[in-house]
């Protein structure tokens, strides 16, 4: 049986192949497949966003051999990229909540 991480690595491949084979190239995800992932898959991300170019800046930032499509390997970048950040945040309210019971706590008399 998988583990999580590797049900999650499992999931990553599927959800790439999943979009990338709409159109054209099935080893790479063209603009619009790239569009239709980020709204379908990120739409959590997407709405915190305040700039409407976000998807567009995104893909050209990731597209390191600049061909405009993204293969595999530029996709995991963005997902790692969101992960660290979500690490980083996931840090924060520790820290937070560790503040929250320090300070908060109840008062040992």
């Amino acid at each position: 049986m998988p583990s999580d991480l590797e049900r999650a690595m499992e999931m990553l491949v599927t959800v790439f192949y999943r979009y990338s084979k709409k159109t054209g190239n099935s080893n790479t995800l063209s603009r619009s497949e790239f569009k239709q992932l980020m709204e379908t898959e990120l739409s959590t991300f997407l709405k915190a966003q305040r700039d409407p170019n976000v998807v567009d800046r995104i893909r050209n930032d990731l597209d390191a051999n600049g061909d405009g499509e993204l293969n595999f390997e530029e996709f995991v970048s963005l997902v790692v990229g969101l992960s660290v950040a979500c690490e980083q945040i996931y840090q924060l309210h520790e820290k937070q909540e560790q503040c929250r019971n320090r300070y908060c706590g109840p008062s040992k008399h």
